[in-house]
């Protein structure tokens, strides 16, 4: 399948990277506002650019196009290329910044007949799948806990690369940005959130938005949740793990992406269990490996019609929590999801 890539910053290339590694797909050509991020970025990967995506995708015509723009610019882009090209769309985290942006992106991809995915690539790390599967299995019984932490190093030159990064309208901190994907595999393993209760501050960073936030979750099964995010640690990143504890097993999935298995404990041993150090692995930065498996198992879902974990709504469930928690760090109270979020600050002042 041809692709197209819209956004030629920081991600653009891992995404390069990957989609050259995955069978079936070709990277027909890429788009940025900035003449000359676009140009280096198709002479390195030898393909036409533009500075138009209007133009780039009437003369390809691909079947999918990955918009990497800046988060606040996700939803603008993503329904244009839906409704206007008829494209595919892979959109990066986090899928927008208002919720009712991603609803409508998730009415347009309906209306217009294609497919829309978001990228949590991190679901796809093996230590992660070996998780899941544990508690699809039950092997934990009665999940009790499940705790995230990111702590990660972003000098302050990260945020003076770009004017949008930390700003409420295009990006949001370090809970929108770095941790949403911690966000998502939270309630990935854990199930429904029923609330939430967060606190922020901006301790080492110029910027509008937090560099630093923790929160509390009530699971709908009444598990309790632990969320912990900042960009503050120094000198370099510390680590990004996920913690599960439950009646019958524990298991923590630590290193810096998530990638190592750290513990792996259960009431009922298993031969297999043995095993599970086989599946840590040594990433070359915070994105990991994911990007490629996540891009064959589109592909494959879009060659077969068949459903696939990372479907529009599913970067909506994360995006709604992101969006209690900030509205609870405004209104310095719990927030119960499913209702509205007046208060938070991302993507602007707004009413969703």
């Amino acid at each position: 399948m041809d692709v197209a890539l819209v956004g030629c910053g920081r991600i653009s290339r891992k995404h390069c990277e990957a989609l050259e590694k995955v069978e079936g797909a070709k990277l027909v050509a890429v788009c940025d506002l900035i003449p000359d991020k676009a140009e280096s970025t198709g002479r390195q990967w030898g393909v036409p650019w533009y500075t138009s995506y209007g133009t780039m995708l009437s003369e390809l015509h691909p079947d999918v196009v990955n918009v990497c723009t800046e988060s606040g610019n996700h939803a603008g882009v993503a329904i244009d290329v839906m409704k206007r090209f008829g494209c595919n769309v892979i959109v990066e985290k986090p899928i927008a910044l208002r919720l009712s942006d991603a609803d409508a992106m998730v009415a347009t991809a309906r209306e217009a007949g294609v497919r829309l995915f978001t990228v949590k690539q991190n679901r796809f790390n093996a230590p992660i799948q070996m998780l899941k599967r544990a508690l699809d299995e039950g092997r934990f019984g009665r999940v009790l806990m499940i705790t995230s932490r990111v702590r990660w190093h972003r000098a302050q030159d990260y945020y003076d690369q770009a004017p949008w990064r930390g700003t409420w309208a295009q990006d949001g901190g370090c809970i929108s940005n770095q941790a949403i994907h911690h966000v998502d595999m939270m309630q990935w393993l854990g199930g429904p959130v029923a609330s939430v209760y967060a606190a922020s501050r901006r301790f080492l960073h110029r910027m509008e938005a937090e560099d630093a936030a923790v929160a509390t979750w009530q699971f709908a099964s009444g598990a309790l949740g632990a969320f912990e995010a900042t960009t503050c640690a120094n000198p370099r990143d510390l680590e990004a793990s996920i913690t599960v504890l439950g009646k019958e097993g524990e298991v923590e999935i630590a290193g810096f992406a998530v990638n190592q298995v750290r513990t792996w404990a259960f009431v009922d041993e298993r031969p297999e269990d043995k095993q599970v150090q086989d599946a840590s692995y040594i990433p070359d930065s915070v994105y990991g490996f994911g990007h490629e498996a996540l891009f064959r198992s589109v592909l494959q879902s879009l060659a077969t019609g068949q459903p696939n974990m990372l479907e529009g709504d599913e970067g909506r469930k994360a995006l709604e929590l992101v969006s209690a928690m900030y509205e609870s760090i405004e209104m310095g109270m719990p927030v119960e999801l499913g209702t509205p979020y007046p208060h938070s600050r991302l993507g602007g002042p707004h009413v969703d």
